[in-house]
């Protein structure tokens, strides 16, 4: 107790500078061992969103399931849309990421282009605005998140924080509220959708899709039918 006395007094006594560089150092630092933590197939991860839903009292609809509950169609669908290199990357397509920063720099981009290891850290641990502190600290978590996580296990808890709708997370709960169905029954053209609506669930309503939404459906679901290949990783 004198021990944990002394070092919050020495905090203390630290210049306000110090003291809050110490602080956001912490913060940065926390999901390294929730990284570990999630290993752990029995812990149901939450994503901030879920949080800041919860401490504003808005609640939110989340219902877990494991990846064999998933249809696999979902999953082809997802990948083929957000992240077609999943299963030979480690968390980060560099290729990808180097042809970004190009554009950018060129003042081109538009596009995200973040992994589904990359867009699962984020809904976990940090925050929706798009800004350069953000994909910074994005990257190394994704690194760490790849070489812990098995493939399987990173689908798993990304299509179970996904956010699909105002106070819809997770897949099941997005089959349910979109289609009345369960994750495990969705339809090719269904999942499609879902596929499509992840980059503004908000604004991009899976079961009301607009004429230009429906044509990027179309496109996912023409690619998935070909796309066994994509999720071997998964269901090997």
């Amino acid at each position: 107790m004198l021990q944990r006395s002394s070092r919050l007094a020495r905090f203390k006594a630290r210049p306000l500078w110090q003291r809050i560089v110490l602080v956001l150092v912490g913060i940065s630092l926390l999901p390294y061992p929730l990284i570990l933590l999630y290993l752990l197939p029995f812990i149901h991860p939450v994503s901030t969103l879920m949080i800041g839903d919860a401490a504003t009292l808005q609640g939110y609809d989340r219902r877990w399931v494991p990846l064999e509950k998933i249809a696999p169609v979902l999953v082809k669908s997802v990948m083929v849309s957000e992240d077609g290199q999943f299963c030979y990357h480690g968390g980060v397509d560099w290729g990808e990421m180097r042809v970004l920063v190009q554009e950018t720099l060129r003042g081109k981009s538009t596009r995200g282009g973040s992994t589904i290891p990359m867009q699962t850290v984020k809904n976990l641990f940090l925050w929706n605005s798009r800004s350069f502190v953000r994909k910074t600290m994005e990257l190394p978590l994704a690194v760490s998140a790849s070489a812990v996580w098995s493939k399987r296990r990173m689908m798993e808890i990304y299509l179970n924080v996904a956010e699909w709708g105002p106070g819809i997370y997770g897949i099941e709960a997005a089959a349910r509220y979109h289609f009345k169905v369960p994750a495990s029954k969705l339809t090719a053209r269904q999942a499609a959708l879902l596929a499509v609506s992840l980059p503004n669930p908000i604004d991009r309503v899976a079961s009301k899709p607009g004429r230009g939404l429906g044509q990027l459906a179309s496109l996912i679901q023409r690619r998935a039918r070909n796309a066994d290949a994509y999720i071997k990783c998964l269901y090997e």
